[in-house]
């Protein structure tokens, strides 16, 4: 009887198991703590950052990466893009999370001056750190060298001759070029010179280079189209503005057999950290197999291409 009654014996002795035993002071704290604590987020347990001993396990958090990183950077994402410092609440509005949350996350990114706080106000915005980081980057990122490498995918995806040209003592000129599965007859090469007033890549640096380096460029061909022209080039000063200021409202250039007959191009603007124009993508093809509309599947490529590289290289379209 002894064994039998044991364990009913040993939860009577225990109050805390007691079903009629009334709730300590202490209970009563415990029970308050648990319902306020904000609820758990797995993206803040350490746990998975700990060596795991299975190695298909071990490989696929390899690939996962650390989510709680991932989450605080969302912080940092909503400050780069926000021109002021944030309070608190707004910052983690903005970045989907409660404020304690984020206040967990910003005392970590304090710490090592990736966030930085206004001791009057209790703001917050990007600490110095952020701005080393960012200068590294620019001192090693080679525009060129990125739109090479982006080049190929773009050329998949249109199956058009693309390429990118850059401004040089000459004027605009073709630095990289991939041809399409079929080749556009086109007579470039590398190196070659584009005119500024019949072809959409000089029509893009004639746009949005400063006038200075583009005017005695403009006036020469001006002066040359008196004797053959293109029936759609610019043959005054008052067409080239027009010409310029269509460039600019559409934020990219087009010409349709201006420079070669039945060939059509688009050329696209990449622009660096001080918003200046770094280089144009360009695409080309023919006409009937090339849609040269404003919005269409190649304008629209070219655009998501060339941001993705302004990006890269430091752009944004809004003040900072």
């Amino acid at each position: 009887m002894q064994t039998l009654y044991a364990p009913f014996m040993s939860l009577r002795r225990s109050p805390f198991n007691h079903p009629f035993m009334p709730p300590t002071a202490r209970s009563s704290s415990i029970r308050k703590n648990a319902e306020s604590a904000e609820p758990f987020d797995p993206a803040d347990d350490d746990t998975a950052d700990q060596p795991d001993n299975d190695q298909d396990g071990g490989e696929e958090k390899l690939r996962s990466g650390i989510q709680s990183i991932e989450v605080g950077f969302r912080l940092l994402e909503v400050l780069t893009h926000e021109p002021r410092a944030m309070m608190l609440r707004d910052l983690a509005q903005r970045a989907g999370m409660s404020p304690a949350k984020a206040h967990r996350y910003l005392v970590s990114f304090l710490r090592r001056g990736v966030v930085a706080q206004d001791p009057l106000t209790g703001r917050y915005e990007l600490g110095g750190f952020a701005l080393q980081l960012g200068l590294a980057r620019l001192a090693r990122v080679d525009g060129v060298k990125l739109a090479r490498l982006a080049l190929a995918e773009l050329r998949d995806r249109l199956d058009l001759t693309v390429g990118i040209a850059v401004w040089g003592n000459q004027g605009p000129t073709v630095v990289h070029w991939m041809e399409s599965s079929y080749p556009a007859k086109a007579s470039l090469k590398l190196g070659d010179v584009m005119p500024m007033l019949s072809s959409a890549t000089g029509l893009l640096f004639a746009a949005y280079l400063p006038r200075s380096k583009t005017t005695a460029m403009i006036e020469r061909e001006l002066a040359q189209t008196q004797r053959w022209a293109a029936a759609d080039s610019p043959r005054t000063p008052e067409d080239v503005e027009r010409v310029l200021a269509d460039v600019r409202a559409h934020g990219a250039a087009r010409v349709e057999g201006m420079l070669l007959p039945t060939i059509h191009a688009f050329c696209t603007p990449v622009f660096d950290s001080n918003g200046d124009l770094a280089l144009g993508l360009i695409a080309l093809g023919h006409e009937g197999a090339f849609d040269i509309a404003w919005g269409g599947a190649v304008d629209s490529t070219l655009r998501e291409c060339a941001q993705k590289l302004s990006y890269e290289l430091g752009y944004s379209p809004t003040p900072r």
